[in-house]
């Protein structure tokens, strides 16, 4: 295929052609919106990311990412040290807080247990989840991993962990989301739905 661009160009296209939800051509139109807009946007992004690389680290207790460590959450002392929320991903822990919903602590796994993908235990931060409730402070574990086969092995896996600590653990309910058509949902979220009711 042939160039249509200098090496510098060439090499922002492919580097952001790797971010997810951006193949080849988002990745040229975006490129070409950053040259376009060099001053506005080119010039800001690339000191953003200098300063991002330089400052960003992963929060040693939870295993969120920020520029502090422990992470702005852990540190927060109106936060509820009892409760655990254990996340697959940094993603799912953003998306919690925006909801605003949770006033607990997080633990951040950094995956889910694979034996096709080759992810086993200690691939994953599980170990550190089970320190973090050796001392007696936590209560309550919630397991938020996905409603995948990998996410509930990783949640039956850790409720087997923790079964003799005195820690609950409970999981998130799973079902019809609101605003959610019968009509519309998948068997798996309609037995799940079916399964978790509970008193009206």
């Amino acid at each position: 295929m042939k160039r249509q661009a200098g090496p510098e160009i060439e090499r922002l296209i492919q580097l952001l052609a790797k971010l997810p939800g951006l193949g080849p051509r988002s990745a040229r139109r975006a490129v070409l919106h950053l040259v376009k807009n060099r001053d506005k946007l080119l010039a800001p992004l690339a000191a953003a990311l200098q300063d991002a690389h330089l400052k960003v680290k992963t929060c040693s207790d939870c295993g969120n990412v920020d520029t502090l460590d422990p992470c702005t959450i852990c540190a927060d002392h109106r936060r509820d040290r009892s409760i655990i929320c254990v996340i697959e991903e940094v993603g799912d822990l953003w998306a919690l807080e925006r909801a605003g919903a949770w006033n607990g602590l997080y633990h951040v796994l950094g995956g889910t247990l694979s034996a096709l993908g080759g992810v086993r235990p200690e691939d994953l931060d599980i170990t550190q989840l089970v320190e973090r409730c050796v001392d007696g402070t936590v209560k309550e574990v919630v397991l938020a991993t996905n409603a995948t086969v990998e996410g509930q092995t990783t949640a039956h896996y850790i409720t087997e962990r923790l079964k003799n600590m005195g820690v609950a653990t409970s999981r998130l309910a799973h079902g019809v989301p609101v605003g959610g058509e019968l009509d519309y949902l998948d068997e798996g979220t309609l037995t799940q739905a079916i399964r978790q009711r509970r008193p009206f």
